[in-house]
């Protein structure tokens, strides 16, 4: 009797926790995630109640306040704390008040890279009320003049390194009667004037609240531009009610006040901006801001600054995995790396060489009104659909043609929904509480990211144009870009895909997948421009085999194009649009080319021989 009760007693205990193991294995991480939920809306709505009104500046003074001698920004050997920030922004405040050309509330544009003078000049903005441009520290010539239109900003600040590429628009913005303020001590530049001599003289006193009482939470608080990977870049416009969201969301990414983090992406760009630099506005961490990312000092520098938290976006985890391997790649603190887009493949290969390192993978865009977060750790998932996700922020994946470009809709005109397991492309409703701000001066591009009728007459959803697929287990994973998948043979494929395939292959380093178009044949057929692995040769038999053993016939690239170096984003995007219109003649491309043979069973160099045959129909792919 004894050991029969026992034994009841035993079961009553192991195997409710077994069954929810086997038949709910993810309620725990869920139930987790409902908390987190709730504690960002909790934030949110008590933020929002606050009066006077509260926004990311007042954050930050709130921990200048709170813990004014720590560290905020380490940049090299110089170190700035909360109040050094804090005094140093009020003196830039105050030299801007002095210049003729603006006024408090005007929309004003940075055109700086990483450095501590963007933080002090993002926060003086934010004193005194004005919207800032966050000009690509890249961009030249008609790109610039073209981003700095869309704002329409009256004043431009510049690095003192940027000077070059400021002189070469000089003109066109002194006929828009610009004020062009340098970051320097010195200027013999007519019509660009020195401002960091005006900041050391400035006085570092508070700035009255009173000159920002006209900023509400509809206010625009900062343009961020797109990359630009397809035409001219788009001001995507972010309201402080968008910030104030964004600080909620990032009290969840489990970020202390103790943790010292590793920035170095681009503070123009969302990722540095919102992840980097307002996620340190909100935990009160340190941040270490690098001027740009360099794969060979990244874990020295982790090393050298006590770095517990890094970022990453991109092909970065790529570029630290093919670095050297050393005896001291686990020798760091690094404990969490928060960012978007990594692979399965490099994220498996990052953990096995860098150790037991927690990836918090999201996904998330600038202008988007949706957003996930792999709270579960799921190695390739960009998140979870979730519930209580899913009631806030309605969104769905509908079937997608790609060979018109555009969603399939049914007999009444409506979108139809993918099913489990199937790519589709990703909409959110646009509501209330997921609101779409659009494209500064760009309403043809803003109402093109508009997708109308999509399960109801009436009702507009946010294009993501990004594909997604659903698993079983309510896993959601990135697939493709629209424009980037193409079709061939009837089937679509997935760049990334084939990408990621091409990349694990002995001798080649990176790959960017795209389609060209060819003479008398429909879709577009596959190409991939890659790069080689340090002192590795090309070997087209071996390619050949690998490509043909883990892809199908018609996801196989049928051209190869070596070169020195993919080009990317500053966000590491890679750049296609150029390589597609460039195609595959090998009398106007300089890299080497080379056409799968199947006859040879190997790729061999592509002669203009080969090339003539294929237009004129004689050859056929």
């Amino acid at each position: 009797m004894d050991l029969l009760l026992i034994s009841v007693v035993l079961v009553s205990i192991f195997l409710p926790p077994l069954l929810l193991r086997t038949l709910a294995p993810h309620l725990w991480t869920d139930l987790l995630y409902l908390r987190d939920l709730v504690r960002i809306l909790v934030s949110y709505w008590g933020w929002r109640r606050r009066r006077p009104p509260f926004f990311v500046l007042d954050r930050f003074l709130e921990q200048s306040a709170a813990r004014p001698h720590k560290a905020f920004m380490v940049f090299g050997a110089e170190s700035f704390s909360f109040s050094d920030t804090d005094r140093r922004s009020n003196q830039v405040s105050r030299a801007l008040q002095a210049q003729p050309g603006y006024r408090p509330g005007d929309t004003v544009a940075l055109f700086m890279g990483n450095e501590p003078a963007f933080v002090f000049s993002w926060l003086a903005l934010a004193k005194l009320g004005s919207p800032v441009a966050l000009l690509n520290s890249n961009i030249r010539s008609r790109s610039l003049l073209h981003c700095f239109s869309c704002c329409r900003a009256s004043v431009l600040i510049a690095a003192e390194d940027l000077k070059e590429a400021v002189e070469d628009v000089l003109p066109s913005l002194m006929d828009q009667g610009v004020s062009v303020l340098l970051m320097s001590k010195h200027s013999d530049t007519p019509g660009i004037q020195s401002f960091w001599d005006q900041i050391e003289e400035a006085s570092d006193a508070p700035i009255p609240r009173s000159l920002r009482s006209h900023v509400t939470f509809k206010s625009p608080a900062v343009y961020i531009y797109t990359s630009g990977t397809t035409g001219l870049p788009k001001a995507a416009v972010v309201n402080q009610n968008r910030l104030l969201t964004a600080l909620a969301v990032l009290s969840t990414y489990g970020v202390t006040s103790e943790d010292v983090k590793y920035v170095n992406l681009p503070l123009y760009h969302t990722a540095g901006f919102l992840v980097g630099l307002i996620g340190s506005v909100q935990t009160g961490s340190t941040m270490v801001l690098k001027r740009k990312f360099s794969a060979s000092q990244f874990w020295d520098d982790c090393r050298k600054y006590n770095v517990t938290v890094v970022q990453y976006i991109g092909e970065v985890m790529r570029y630290l995995c093919s670095t050297p391997k050393k005896d001291n790649d686990r020798d760091h603190r690094v404990r969490l790396a928060i960012g978007n887009g990594v692979r399965a493949e490099i994220w498996r290969e990052f953990l096995h060489r860098f150790g037991n390192i927690r990836i918090l993978e999201f996904y998330a865009s600038t202008e988007g009104n949706i957003g996930f977060l792999n709270f579960t750790g799921k190695i390739g998932a960009v998140g979870r659909v979730h519930f209580f996700h899913k009631m806030f922020f309605p969104f769905t994946l509908v079937k997608y043609d790609t060979e018109r470009d555009e969603p399939m809709r049914d007999s009444d005109g409506l979108c139809i929904e993918s099913a489990k397991g199937e790519t589709g492309l990703l909409v959110s409703k646009i509501t209330e509480i997921a609101p779409f701000e659009g494209y500064a001066q760009n309403e043809q591009q803003t109402e093109k990211k508009k997708l109308r009728n999509v399960l109801r007459k009436g009702d507009v959803y946010f294009n993501t144009g990004d594909l997604m697929r659903i698993d079983e287990d309510n896993f959601i994973y990135f697939q493709d870009r629209v424009g980037d998948t193409f079709r061939w043979k009837g089937e679509n494929v997935a760049t990334t895909e084939v990408a990621d395939i091409l990349s694990i292959s002995e001798c080649l380093q990176e790959a960017n997948v795209y389609g060209v178009q060819v003479p008398g044949h429909e879709g577009r057929v596959g190409m991939a421009a890659v790069t080689l692995k340090k002192d590795e040769e090309f070997d087209g038999s071996k390619i050949y085999n690998h490509v043909v053993n883990y892809l199908p016939s018609y996801a196989r690239p049928r051209f190869i194009r070596i070169q020195s170096a993919v080009e990317v984003t500053a966000t590491f995007k890679q750049m296609k649009v150029k390589l597609v219109e460039q195609g595959f003649d090998p009398g106007s491309i300089h890299d080497p080319l080379y056409i799968l043979d199947d006859g040879a069973k190997s790729y061999v160099p592509l002669s203009a021989q080969s090339f003539a045959s294929i237009g004129s129909g004689r050859m056929k792919l």
